[in-house]
């Protein structure tokens, strides 16, 4: 469906039903580089499982119209923007990776308009290596690459009927990059992520549940990473569940029936 944000068509998958306003909602953020494709399985089981599901492109990303987030504010901002201009007065916000961050940002400014927050493969900070942050720029493609060797524990995943997740996710990049002509979404993205500095004050300030997805051989965003969030939010006396997940950096594809049943459940409570 196409939501009207500020002017500017906003894309975002529904997992095939219609939005139900007796009905929870849950908002699906990607991370850098990718679009609402990522969330493929665990969009459709939530739409299918008493959820309305909203798994976005980010301005600027694919389907959706607008400038690109230049930050993770603003990216955060943004999602208060969709959710008013969706008529959604609550929602659980799930994001991966740079959409972990954004999500994060969001529900602490959002406040009580938010039920949960599902937090995978996230890290604070969120520092990208200068030599990255140069490809990213100069050579995106050997970036692309480079992220998709550090980022995958497997190359065919384990229910994943065969498919290269690899080649996919070379794939999926090029395509995003492809798709905004006007940035450099890679870098972008990156920036964003490197340039973050409100971790702790946005634990600090959340008023809902957290849950921490974390993969095991995840090299982008260890699991070490989260240590200073997870105490963050302990020390804000918010409801902490940390589940380890048997993958890399992409925990929805590399272990998605494991990622979907850690979100399953953490929203059921």
């Amino acid at each position: 469906m196409k939501i009207d944000v500020h002017g500017h068509a906003i894309y975002a998958y529904t997992g095939g039903k219609a939005f139900n306003p007796a009905q929870p909602t849950a908002i699906l953020i990607h991370g850098v580089l990718c679009d609402h494709s990522v969330w493929a399985l665990q969009s459709r089981y939530l739409a299918n499982h008493g959820w309305n599901v909203l798994a976005i492109d980010l301005p600027g990303h694919c389907r959706s119209a607008g400038d690109a987030p230049a930050s993770v504010e603003a990216a955060a901002d943004f999602i208060g923007q969709l959710m008013d201009a969706a008529g959604i007065e609550k929602a659980a916000l799930v994001g991966h990776s740079w959409g972990s961050l954004i999500a994060m940002e969001a529900a602490a400014r959002l406040g009580a308009r938010v039920s949960h927050l599902v937090l995978v493969g996230t890290a604070y900070p969120m520092k990208v290596s200068p030599a990255l942050l140069d490809s990213a720029l100069s050579t995106p493609e050997q970036a692309i690459r480079m992220v998709n060797v550090f980022s995958r524990a497997t190359l065919a995943p384990p229910s994943g009927a065969g498919s290269w997740v690899f080649g996919a996710g070379m794939a999926l990049g090029r395509r995003v990059l492809a798709s905004n002509d006007r940035t450099n979404l890679l870098h972008a993205g990156f920036k964003a992520c490197d340039s973050y500095a409100g971790g702790e004050a946005a634990m600090a300030a959340l008023q809902c549940p957290v849950l921490f997805a974390l993969g095991e051989q995840d090299q982008m965003t260890p699991p070490k990473a989260a240590k200073g969030l997870i105490e963050a939010a302990r020390g804000a006396q918010r409801q902490v569940s940390i589940v380890h997940l048997p993958s890399g950096h992409n925990q929805m594809t590399e272990a998605p029936d494991q990622t979907l049943f850690a979100i399953r459940d953490f929203l059921a409570r």
